[in-house]
């Protein structure tokens, strides 16, 4: 049943790695304004934490699992270093979240950022700027929209 057939807010789980938290707490800052600009309530946003990106995959399927949300916004900051561990880290936190995201029957949104440095990923959070955790926020709002649209079994 989703939000709406519920006459309720819809229920949202941001799930944010603390690793590089002064960029993924700026995303969170981001999308629970977002969120609440669009009339989400603030006491049906939770954040839950994950120690990194790596391990974003693994906790949305749990989170998912529970039934307790409508939407997950998955929150990640990887930035590029000199050894390959950028790619191994980026590319499992996408390929794991897009396998769950298939899976499960309400939306994931991947907002993980994967920069090249971290002046780019600073960037990209500024509270004052275009802050991506918004769009992040905005791209659930319409996946909700979608899946409350097109109900029924996948």
């Amino acid at each position: 049943m989703t939000a709406s057939e519920r006459g309720e807010s819809p229920r949202v789980a941001l799930l944010v790695a603390r690793f590089n938290s002064m960029v993924t707490g700026q995303l969170e800052w981001g999308a629970r304004d977002r969120l609440r600009d669009a009339g989400v309530r603030a006491e049906c946003i939770t954040a839950l934490y994950v120690p990194g990106a790596w391990d974003l995959p693994q906790a949305a399927r749990r989170i998912a699992a529970t039934g307790r949300y409508d939407v997950i916004i998955a929150i990640g900051c990887v930035i590029r270093g000199e050894t390959a561990h950028f790619d191994h880290v980026a590319g499992h936190a996408s390929d794991g979240l897009g396998r769950v995201s298939l899976k499960v029957d309400i939306p994931i949104v991947f907002g993980v950022l994967t920069t090249d440095d971290a002046e780019q990923a600073v960037a990209r959070a500024d509270p004052s700027g275009a802050n991506k955790g918004a769009e992040f926020a905005e791209a659930a709002l319409e996946m909700l929209t979608l899946y409350e649209s097109h109900g029924g079994d996948p």
